[in-house]
């Protein structure tokens, strides 16, 4: 492939595909996948050799339906020791329905409270209405890869005091907060739960959590919460529109475990109709790394509680309201305050009058090293996420 066809894909992806207004927010999730397919098949471009680590860790593959686990060798950051179900067998969901206290076998709650490892798929596309939270048990992976799979319309995905959790290729969009109730959490017990926040994905008290290849869109709350002292946590490759506030990373100034908190955010995709919390941190430690910033409401990136932020190697494309070019936002401090707050910027794409207020000290390889990841240059931002969120793979072919 010629380097300026290359080029010219990464400068004209953004306006092709953002161009125009699209109300219903699963719409703009299918138009955005459909028109990056269309640009990738003409340039003949897929995901090998992009700099996407992750995705070129296993995307190159025809045969992924018969290496599925390879997935869990290929996390990066805080979050890549997350195995998942890796050790365990495979289980195949073949019914959408859902009931919190008594799943069937076959759905997806009945294999993801099991006590085992479990790598779980899915026969067919389905859209998945849940009762109540899906609770998740530890060393589970939800696999959407070969079906197009949503979870929708209900209170969707909580991971809470668990380990060892990949969600990967689902659609997760219009989340409700649930009605208080019994759900069960295992086999053989069920516990009682207070009404739920209408997350997408909430991950609660856990470790070693990867969440990659999702679109999430619209929902109640937040879109993913990192909260109560959860670390060693991803967030990659995922594609997110229509939602005001996208991602909490700590759940107040006052909840002080959170200190322990180290998050991956890479690769993502932050498009369409998002207001801010991209993610908004608080306490611990969060490097935000090749991301692509196409559109914002009020900001990108913001914090309380002295949080240490590096952000490496995205593009941020600011909005034309001249009132919200910066880039990041500070809550319930003074600027004697929070000029002490570590937050370096390094790399980083600035477009459209985008600018980042840093602060603090340096020590950005430190941090680095910190997560084990390096990031790539960002002008290969929109080629590294341009597979950003579920996609679409069919057997023996590689997955776009």
């Amino acid at each position: 492939m010629a380097f300026p066809i290359i080029l010219m894909f990464l400068l004209l992806t953004p306006t092709l595909i953002f161009s125009s207004p699209v109300q219903d927010p699963e719409s703009v999730v299918q138009e955005v996948q459909k028109s990056i397919i269309e640009h990738r098949r003409k340039l003949g471009f897929y995901s090998c050799g992009t700099g996407n680590p992750i995705d070129d860790c296993w995307r190159c593959d025809p045969n992924w339906e018969n290496n599925r686990k390879r997935l869990a060798e290929c996390a990066i950051g805080f979050g890549r020791h997350a195995i998942g179900g890796r050790d365990g067998k495979f289980y195949l969901v073949t019914d959408p329905s859902d009931h919190a206290v008594n799943p069937k076998p076959g759905t997806l709650r009945h294999a993801a409270i099991q006590q085992e490892p479990l790598w779980i798929i899915f026969k067919h596309d389905m859209v998945i209405k849940l009762e109540m939270d899906l609770v998740m048990n530890s060393y589970k992976t939800i696999d959407g890869r070969g079906a197009n799979v949503h979870i929708a319309g209900g209170p969707c995905i909580k991971v809470q005091r668990k380990t060892n959790i990949i969600i990967h290729g689902i659609s997760i969009h219009d989340c409700k907060r649930g009605g208080s109730g019994y759900v069960s959490d295992s086999p053989n017990h069920q516990s009682w739960r207070g009404r739920s926040d209408g997350d997408g994905v909430t991950i609660y008290d856990s470790s070693n959590v990867w969440v990659d290849h999702c679109s999430l869109s619209n929902c109640f709350d937040g879109l993913i919460d990192v909260v109560h002292g959860s670390t060693a946590i991803t967030i990659s490759n995922n594609y997110m529109t229509h939602h005001n506030k996208v991602m909490l990373l700590g759940h107040s100034d006052s909840n002080k475990e959170d200190k322990k908190m180290q998050v991956t955010i890479a690769f993502n995709h932050f498009g369409e109709g998002l207001g801010g919390r991209m993610p908004r941190c608080r306490f611990g430690y969060f490097h935000v790394v090749n991301n692509d910033y196409t559109h914002w409401q009020k900001y990108a990136i913001g914090g309380s509680s002295s949080p240490t932020i590096f952000s490496q190697g995205n593009r941020f494309l600011a909005p034309n309201d001249e009132e919200h070019k910066e880039i990041t936002k500070h809550f319930g401090s003074s600027e004697n305050e929070w000029k002490n707050w570590n937050w370096r910027s390094e790399g980083d794409l600035m477009l459209n009058g985008a600018f980042f207020s840093p602060s603090g000290a340096g020590a950005t390889s430190t941090y680095a090293r910190a997560s084990s990841m390096e990031a790539r240059p960002p002008m290969l931002v929109a080629s590294m996420t341009a597979g950003a969120g579920a996609l679409r793979c069919k057997k023996d072919y590689m997955c776009y």
